[in-house]
């Protein structure tokens, strides 16, 4: 392990130029993270089922992990900002999460299961903020986007999720852990080609500390919003391949109609810049939380249609895909440069460690095997439309950077 990694850090981390090989590679690297998040979010509450735990159990083990997203990005953003090597961190956290994450072939009860995932957890945070930084670094010296790099994430999620369902009709419930120690291995390969563009000179250093900014009213309403969203999502990530089971869907089914949601999301990034530069940040975030929330009630109510499961799985492309898309363009052109990692950090620690956390927790407790399905998608339902509406405490110049920021 400590020769891969001496290896790893020799590698080269930073271009002056962004080649058309170097955007396909972060391409790819998106397709394994977000692919493995297709196999694990959906799948992980049958995995668990299928070790025998309760519904009370997987939501308690799910925002006991969860947690590990506060504390984690902040740690690793932290010294990837101040060092400068957000490439080495990035490949240190992508090797830890599949040696931690392997572990889970050893444990069987809910603690040791717990300390699996959770330390798994604490190293995969290190991955996704030092990505997003270093492909918005990139493509500002390229034509490409960001959503052109990032659907490709999308994209993963879609192919992986459609196939691990259809595995779990053919296999048994522990085949998400089996794709997912493959896909964090090739994850971390292919982080060893990632290029990064030059370090930034000492002088553009920013002096201070990140929470300056995030106390300002702007940024603070931004994260209570998205944390509302997160807590929202509980339900979903944790209970939708069982609520689907429940309702007589099969495995395939179910994948079916996760990668219908993620497709529509891919559609998104393609015209998430043109939308942001057309309605601004604001209007988008308040109109695709809201939609988030009929999508909630939607599932309470109507989810033995298929039409219905459908509609609500479209959007999703507002949900999650223009939501993040607006959300890391808000976090790049609020804060300074010197702040771009520890901004994502905070955005991921808050919104989907806590708020995550605190969804998750909230889920399990309601879902009580299935039997209070509506009342815990409801639930879910009132988060999101609080969320929508806190954004009316912020001017939409200022969180859409028209107007001076509020110190």
């Amino acid at each position: 392990m400590l020769y891969i990694w001496r290896y790893a850090l020799t590698l080269p981390s930073h271009s002056s130029v962004t080649s058309k090989k170097s955007l396909i590679i972060l391409a790819l690297t998106y397709w394994l993270y977000f692919g493995q998040l297709g196999v694990l979010v959906p799948y992980l509450g049958i995995f668990l089922d299928g070790r025998g735990f309760s519904s009370q159990d997987i939501g308690e083990l799910f925002a006991v992990i969860t947690l590990a997203r506060i504390l984690g990005p902040g740690l690793w953003a932290g010294v990837a900002d101040k060092t400068g090597n957000a490439v080495g961190i990035m490949r240190l956290g992508c090797l830890l999460t599949v040696l931690t994450f392997s572990s889970v072939f050893y444990f069987s009860s809910f603690w040791g299961l717990t300390f699996a995932f959770g330390l798994m957890m604490m190293f995969w945070t290190a991955v996704l903020p030092q990505l997003e930084v270093i492909t918005m670094n990139a493509v500002s010296t390229s034509t490409a986007n960001y959503g052109q790099i990032r659907l490709w994430g999308s994209i993963g999620f879609i192919c992986l999720t459609v196939t691990a369902g259809k595995a779990l009709d053919i296999f048994s419930t522990e085949t998400p852990v089996y794709v997912s120690v493959g896909v964090l291995s090739l994850l971390f390969i292919s982080t060893l080609f990632i290029t990064a563009p030059a370090k930034k000179s000492k002088t553009e250093s920013e002096p201070g500390s990140i929470w300056r900014f995030v106390k300002q009213k702007p940024f603070a309403i931004f994260i209570f919003a998205s944390a509302c969203l997160q807590i929202s999502f509980g339900a979903f990530y944790g209970f939708f391949a069982l609520y689907m089971r429940d309702l007589g869907y099969s495995g395939q089914q179910t994948g079916v109609f996760i990668a219908f949601g993620v497709l529509a999301e891919v559609g998104i990034f393609l015209v998430a810049r043109h939308l942001i530069s057309r309605f601004g940040v604001w209007n988008l975030l308040f109109a695709s939380i809201t939609l988030t929330a009929l999508r909630w009630y939607l599932l309470a109510d109507f989810a033995q249609h298929i039409s219905v499961i459908v509609f609500s799985q479209v959007i999703h492309a507002l949900s999650f895909g223009l939501t993040h898309a607006v959300s890391v363009h808000f976090i790049h052109q609020y804060l300074p440069a010197a702040f771009h990692s520890r901004g994502q950090a905070v955005y991921i620690s808050i919104a989907f460690g806590l708020g995550g956390a605190s969804g998750n927790y909230l889920a399990g407790q309601q879902w009580s095997q299935g039997t209070n399905a509506y009342e815990t998608f409801v639930t879910a339902a009132v988060f999101a439309a609080v969320g929508a509406l806190s954004l009316f405490l912020c001017s939409k110049k200022v969180m859409d950077g028209k107007a001076p920021q509020q110190a």
